[in-house]
């Protein structure tokens, strides 16, 4: 009876608009979740689910971004010059499905995230850690099913061992990543999912798991479980079986309202706890300092994003005469680097933070988050200086820049209205230096972008990162690396910069790793290979009644960003 009841109240709660009960967390989203399969969950919004429904073996303590503790494991140690991982995992841990979680359970995961590796996955940091490559066996012939159930196997113990082909400093911080989740592998199996066993596993390589029969039915150890999802609406009720302290809230309600303006109305009427935002301006205006609203100012910005100068544009299509006579450029137009520092000092940096972000934004000196290890406030910066711009496109090209001019076109994201003033702003400061300079700018969709951008075709994007784990790595190896994900979006190659992150992997010596981060940030200032954004201030709001989303227990780490915290971690007054 009490299931039948408590299912009743959820269905009436996403059907009906009613000031949202004490147990019940409704929140409302513009749009859909694209999946409840960790193993390919690499988004937000799918994020904010699986790491409620699932747990990893570790995972981040409070706010802390370099703290990590035991979640679904108790301890772990570190043997054999740093390559071997031995964790002892938690005894009594139930499934939603009501089976009991063991090593096997944990090792057919990671197995299963090793063989499924695709590019619609994060399971390529985990392979690079396991394998010492970010490719699935498609891509790579040199891997097999010997290695991959090497890489990481139960012992004798009932331990969960890991094998790695080389020191990892932030293999620790990957596995907090919500998709390297452990999963019901007998459940999964079940489920018509992949066996598990070596019969089977090619058929499975690469293969994308979006809408798996897992996704459709997910069942994990978290602290919530998985009842429905439809078009409109996904609901969860907290679980009875669940290992770790029982949750304040018993019911999620995640309700699917396209319209702004709906779900602003739902919000100040207390029909919703927490709804996806309009961005500053619009949310300072209609929701800050109204009755019930709890406004938090001055979050930690946790992504990166950069105006990308490809060195090496590879579609004709954007390139005009492809010469340097006025009416186009050459392909290789930015590997001259005094155009790129002519371009970098182009760029209004505190109108853009005005204008854009409100007033409420930070320049950097490097692609790193400043609240990562690593970040080093020294590296100088550049500002807008109409001067020194036309001085290093007087030197560039050895001088033709300057005498005949140029043609440049750029793309933004179709929508984005930051990346259509940024562009702006680069424009008109670029064009009223000298009459022969243009620069063309033009909407297009964000699939075609993303698409021709990672093939080197785009000459100038804007685009950002967001961290998939808590390391410096996933953004310095990111951005400034040759063997980088971001490198064939700038072909910006430099040797020694190469050198110092390979070293910067292969030392779990903080205080290397961060000298050797400084050094590659002050190349980089040095060489420009990109026009750093400035990076935003965050903010929230919720309901005034909700308690644990306070600032103080927010982690930028956990993809529910509305409040930085798990479901379980919130009640209501």
């Amino acid at each position: 009876m009490k299931k039948i009841a408590a299912l009743s109240t959820l269905l009436i709660l996403t059907s009906a608009l009613a000031v949202s009960p004490k147990d019940t967390l409704v929140i409302q989203e513009s749009a859909d979740i694209p999946t409840m399969d960790p193993g390919v969950t690499y988004d937000t919004a799918s994020g904010s689910i699986t790491e409620n429904l699932y747990e990893t073996l570790l995972t981040y303590s409070g706010a802390s971004l370099t703290k990590l503790e035991p979640q679904l494991a108790t301890k772990w140690t570190i043997s054999n010059g740093g390559k071997t991982y031995t964790f002892d995992l938690r005894k009594n841990v139930k499934f939603h499905s009501g089976g009991t979680m063991t090593c096997a359970d944990a090792e057919y995961s990671f197995e299963r995230n090793l063989v499924t590796n695709s590019a619609e996955s994060g399971n390529w940091f985990i392979a690079e850690s396991l394998l010492g490559t970010g490719a699935n066996a498609n891509d790579d012939k040199t891997i097999t099913w010997a290695r991959i159930d090497k890489a990481v196997e139960c012992n004798a113990a009932g331990q969960l061992v890991f094998n790695l082909p080389a020191v990892d400093p932030a293999f620790l911080a990957k596995l907090a990543y919500t998709g390297q989740s452990v999963l019901d592998s007998k459940y999964t199996i079940k489920l018509g999912e992949w066996s598990g066993k070596e019969a089977d596993w090619k058929t499975w390589v690469g293969k994308d798991l979006t809408n798996s029969k897992l996704s459709q039915a997910p069942s994990g150890t978290g602290a919530y479980k998985f009842v429905r999802k439809d078009a409109n609406a996904f609901l969860a009720t907290a679980f009875d079986g669940y290992w770790g302290k029982k949750p304040a809230i018993k019911n999620i309600v995640i309700q699917k309202v396209p319209e702004l303006a709906a779900r602003q109305q739902a919000f100040l009427r207390g029909d919703a706890d927490l709804i996806e935002g309009g961005g500053r301006a619009v949310d300072e205006e209609q929701i800050k300092g109204k009755p019930g609203v709890m406004w938090q100012d001055g979050f930690p910005s946790t992504t990166a994003t950069a105006f990308f100068m490809n060195e090496s544009i590879k579609s004709s299509g954007l390139l005009g005469s492809g010469k340097l006579d006025g009416k186009g450029i050459p392909a290789t137009f930015f590997k001259d680097s005094n155009v790129r520092r002519a371009f970098s000092y182009a760029f209004n940096y505190k109108q853009y933070i005005d204008d854009v972000q409100k007033g409420k934004g930070k320049q950097r000196t490097m692609l790193l988050p400043d609240t990562f290890p690593g970040y080093d406030a020294k590296i100088g910066t550049y500002s807008y200086d109409a001067a020194k711009a036309k001085q290093y496109f007087q030197r560039a090209w050895g001088g033709q820049v300057w005498k005949n001019g140029f043609v440049l076109t750029a793309n933004y994201r179709a929508g984005s209205v930051p990346s259509q003033t940024a562009m702006e702003i680069l424009k008109k400061n670029v064009e009223a230096l000298n009459p022969k300079f243009r620069v063309n700018i033009q909407a297009k969709p964000w699939s075609e972008m993303l698409a021709s951008s990672k093939k080197g075709e785009e000459a100038m994007i804007v685009i950002g990162w967001a961290p998939d784990y808590a390391d410096p790595d996933n953004f310095m190896y990111t951005f400034y690396s040759s063997n980088g994900y971001y490198f064939p979006r700038n072909n910006w190659k430099d040797a020694q910069v190469d050198k110092w992150l390979e070293q910067a992997r292969n030392t779990v010596n903080t205080a290397e790793r961060n000298r050797l981060y400084s050094l590659v940030g002050k190349k980089a200032y040095e060489q420009a290979p990109y026009i750093l954004m400035p990076a935003p201030v965050g903010y929230g709001f919720m309901r005034d009644n909700l308690v644990g989303a306070e600032q103080k227990n927010f982690n930028p780490m956990i993809s529910f960003s509305y409040t930085g915290t798990f479901w379980k971690e919130l009640s209501k007054k």
